[in-house]
């Protein structure tokens, strides 16, 4: 049985939390004034204040602020600070009743993906793959297209339908077909951390999203790999690339394409795919659910949220 955390309305307060790395005071504030220029309160966990090293603070500091945020009734939402290293830290601390006693919209990406897969799997809790405060919320970008999708997607009690690209954006058809179920994954690079794991993704069934930044094409070959050898890409109803920002290679002439890695290792498994769904850390952004159902027409390069994910 799902849980589905309650809509956010205007009014309504939004914790900010670290899980994974730090921040500055100034990038802070104005990714503040954007989530009160919404209509939201905000209020702030401890580790948001923190630095050491690369971690927003100690382990149990971000351990702290996750449980409290989910205890305290005067807090309707979730929105992580940003995403960085360290959220994969915490998995086998969580108490996970106390998540799954308290749903509550919880939005992040990136490092959060950990934490994504941990609350679905765990405490059976949708969550939304979505914009944070100082890594999105300070860009002037954010008030058109991503700021929209981000409302609607935590505010809807109807499920969102079409989640369709910018305008002149279209994805590109991959494997033709259609493929039905829970939407699941999110950053690559934190779905391989999980394989061999108790917290290990699961994607029977599932469509399968992914995007990431900042890694080679040979070490995203390597990471597809892992899923295919361990039966995640065969498993899933369905797969979903979405952005792959910063990955080109400096000497072309001595790498493999992106395409090529999809059509060496994903393409002859003959599942619905599509590429190119703007979701992840590029510029613009969707606000995806969680665990939710959706369909994937790879045909019409079309994905459709047909199940709400609030209550």
């Amino acid at each position: 049985m799902k849980l589905k955390p309650k809509p956010l309305k205007p009014g309504d307060t939004i914790g900010i939390i670290a899980p994974s790395g730090p921040t500055t005071g100034e990038k802070l504030d104005k990714g503040v004034q954007i989530l009160i220029s919404m209509g939201f309160r905000v209020v702030f966990g401890e580790s948001v204040f923190h630095k050491r090293g690369y971690l927003a603070g100690e382990d149990h500091i971000r351990l702290k602020d996750i449980h409290q945020m989910f205890r305290d009734k005067n807090v309707q939402g979730i929105v992580c600070m940003r995403g960085g290293d360290g959220a994969g830290r915490l998995l086998d601390r969580i108490d996970y009743d106390t998540i799954a006693k308290n749903p509550k919209v919880f939005v992040g990406y990136s490092d959060i993906t950990a934490l994504h897969i941990a609350f679905l799997q765990e405490a059976k809790l949708i969550t939304f793959h979505g914009p944070m405060v100082t890594s999105d919320m300070i860009e002037e970008s954010f008030d058109g297209y991503s700021k929209e999708a981000f409302i609607k997607a935590v505010s809807w009690e109807k499920p969102l339908g079409e989640l369709k690209n910018p305008d002149r954006e279209e994805m590109k058809t991959m494997v033709e077909g259609r493929a039905y179920g829970e939407i699941v994954g999110g950053n690559l690079t934190l779905i391989s951390s999980t394989m061999g794991t108790a917290f290990e993704l699961d994607t029977r069934g599932k469509l399968l999203f992914m995007e990431d930044i900042h890694e080679g094409v040979y070490r995203i070959d390597r990471m597809l790999n892992q899923l295919l050898l361990a039966g995640k890409l065969q498993e899933a109803s369905g797969i979903i690339i979405g952005e792959f920002i910063d990955y080109e290679p400096e000497n072309p002439e001595d790498s493999l394409a992106l395409e090529e890695v999809i059509h060496d290792l994903i393409v002859p498994l003959n599942k619905p795919t599509v590429m190119g769904w703007k979701c992840g850390h590029g510029k613009h952004k969707l606000t995806i659910p969680l665990g939710v159902k959706g369909e994937l027409n790879a045909t019409d390069r079309q994905i459709r949220i047909v199940e709400s994910a609030t209550q």
